[in-house]
C-alpha cells in the first residue's frame, strides 16, 4: 500500500487533510484543549487547505425559514440550514440558495473553515492566505499610486516645457 501512495497521489492529486478526533465518552465541558489532530490522506481539490473533518455526531442541524430577497419562495420554505458544533458551540447559518442540499453542503464547508480558525488561530491556512491577499492588495495599491504620481509629475514637466510665451527655438 505504501508503495502505491506516491503513484496514486501524483495521479489523483492527493492532499493531506487534518482530521480531528475526539475522545469518546469525554464531556465537552471537561475537554479543556481541542481534540488531538491526526493526518489522513484525502483525494480531491488541490486548492482546499487542510481542514478538520466534521463528525456528524458532533453536529446539531436545524432547518429554519429563510429571509431576504426572493419573496414567498424563500420566506415560506424551511431551506435555511443552521449548524451547531456541539463541542465548541460554533453556529453557522447558511441560506445562500433555495436548495436545502446545497445549503447543507455549504454550511458544512463554512463550519470546517470556522473550526480550522478556532483550533489553529493565527496558524490557520485560511488566516494566512487572507493576510497574504491583503498584503498583495496593499502592494498593488502602492505601485498604482507611485505610477499615478510619476504621471502627474511628467505631465507637469510637459506643461512647463510647452508654455505659449516661451519661444526659445
Amino acid at each position: 500500500m505504501s508503495s502505491l501512495l506516491p503513484i496514486t497521489s501524483s495521479l489523483l492529486g492527493a492532499s493531506r487533510r487534518l482530521m480531528w478526533r475526539s475522545t469518546p465518552g469525554l464531556s465537552p465541558l471537561l475537554r479543556l484543549t481541542p481534540p488531538a489532530p491526526s493526518w489522513v490522506v484525502a483525494f480531491g481539490k488541490k486548492d482546499l487547505p487542510d481542514l478538520p473533518v466534521l463528525l456528524e455526531e458532533e453536529l446539531e442541524e436545524q432547518f429554519v425559514r429563510g429571509s431576504g430577497p426572493g419573496g414567498q419562495a424563500t420566506n415560506k420554505t424551511s431551506n435555511c440550514v443552521v449548524l451547531k458544533h456541539i463541542p465548541t458551540g460554533i453556529v453557522v447559518k447558511c441560506h445562500q440558495t433555495r436548495s436545502v442540499d446545497i445549503n447543507r453542503k455549504r454550511a458544512r464547508d463554512i463550519m470546517r473553515e470556522k473550526l480550522d480558525v478556532a483550533y489553529k488561530g493565527e496558524l490557520s491556512e485560511l488566516v494566512v492566505k487572507k493576510k497574504e491577499s491583503v498584503l498583495r492588495k496593499q502592494e498593488k495599491r502602492k505601485r498604482v499610486n507611485e505610477n499615478l504620481e510619476r504621471k502627474r509629475l511628467f505631465n507637469e514637466a510637459l506643461a512647463v516645457d510647452n508654455k505659449p510665451g516661451d519661444d526659445t527655438a
